[in-house]
């Protein structure tokens, strides 16, 4: 399919099986572990579940790619599976990853506390600080990872000035592009070697499966692909379905979340209950610039404080009636989370306070609810304030 072809028609016909699997409109399901030997050289060629390559993961991955205008995707087990694999493809004993300051916390944890078991050393850096990348540079740097859009303080950093950064240091770049989706944001038009995301979130946008993926260059797929293998984070081929069948309705599922939550965003801006609301469609967000430049949209997520505190907060949620209390996000519901209890309890109480992450920071993931029920529903659960 043409690279100029719209996204909201790639959604639908980029990486069908031409023909149709038995006349199928409607991918089918190949739910079988492994297939018949047809003469395959290669191990990685031979068709296997594990191996990612069974139909339903080939048709998926072509989709992927198509939408991120990128040679090449794989699906794997979860989005930490993506990004985990990633990391560990192209870092090594005695290697060094810059890595941004404020993550989701799983990633956070991984890096925290876990490369350093493989001996792999890191630092992390200041997205909006582009002198403080360069202090913490060094001879065995070989890869820069950053979020487009932060969880859960919803920073954007300046992305084009994250690749260039690593192009003239010769850097692998790897954006986590979960909270714009393709539909707001495609990093490989932008220069970013790597794309990952939580499929599990908008992609998908049903909450009812885990998986992930990460986009880009043929090449730098394939050496994915072979430490995936050996990992063992494949995605099962029900869920390939489901997420295949889930990614045709993004362009009209995000253009709602992206509309809902600049709505809801400015309600609670206006709100006299409401200590901080972090959004960067809102043009009174420090991060709004940034956003501007590289979004097409603004995305369904943001993150705000309360005054009074966390027990303020907690009963803010409780009062909710159409804002599930729930982690994870993305899905066509409302959700409230707070990022301390749930996304980011894996980090200490130093860590957290040091990216900013308090215990009364609400995050929430605006669902495509009528806007009229959704701010008459926080209007009234805001009433204690």
């Amino acid at each position: 399919m043409k690279k100029n072809t719209k996204i909201e028609t790639k959604l639908i016909h980029s990486g069908e099986p031409n023909p149709r699997i038995g006349g199928a409109v409607s991918m089918p399901i190949f739910q079988s572990a492994m297939y018949e030997y047809c003469g395959e050289e290669k191990y990685q060629d031979i068709k296997y579940i594990r191996l990612n390559n069974t139909p339903n993961h080939i048709v998926l991955q072509e989709k992927l790619a198509a939408l991120e205008n990128a040679e090449s995707a794989l699906v794997t087990a979860s989005g930490m599976a993506s990004i985990t694999a990633s990391l560990l493809t192209f870092l090594e004993k005695g290697d060094h990853l810059l890595v941004q300051d404020t993550l989701y916390g799983g990633t956070h944890t991984f890096v925290n506390h876990e490369i350093e078991k493989w001996g792999i050393e890191f630092d992390f850096i200041d997205g909006n600080n582009l002198n403080n990348w360069e202090e913490k540079l060094r001879p065995n740097t070989k890869v820069i990872y950053v979020e487009s859009i932060t969880n859960p303080l919803i920073k954007v950093t300046d992305l084009k000035a994250v690749v260039e950064f690593a192009k003239n240091h010769e850097l692998i770049s790897i954006v986590d592009n979960t909270f714009p989706s393709p539909i707001n944001f495609r990093p490989t038009e932008w220069g970013f070697d790597l794309s990952c995301h939580s499929c599990t979130k908008y992609l998908n946008g049903h909450s009812d499966i885990v998986a992930g993926c990460v986009i880009g260059s043929k090449n730098l797929i394939e050496k994915i692909t072979h430490k995936l293998n050996h990992l063992g984070g494949t995605l099962d081929p029900h869920a390939c379905f489901l997420l295949h069948r889930g990614i045709k309705t993004l362009s009209l599922r995000m253009e709602r979340h992206n509309a809902n939550a600049l709505r809801v965003a400015q309600f609670l801006e206006d709100h006299p209950g409401v200590d901080k609301v972090n959004y960067p469609g809102l043009e009174s967000n420090s991060h709004h610039k940034n956003a501007k430049r590289y979004f097409d949209g603004f995305s369904g997520m943001l993150s705000f404080e309360l005054k009074g505190g966390m027990s303020s907060a907690k009963q803010f949620m409780e009062k909710l009636n159409f804002s599930i209390i729930a982690p994870s996000l993305g899905g066509v519901e409302s959700l409230v989370t707070l990022p301390s209890t749930t996304s980011h309890s894996g980090m200490s109480t130093n860590e957290r306070k040091n990216s900013g992450i308090s215990n009364s920071l609400i995050r929430m993931s605006v669902g495509i609810e009528h806007m009229d029920d959704l701010i008459a529903d926080l209007k009234q659960a805001l009433e204690l304030h």
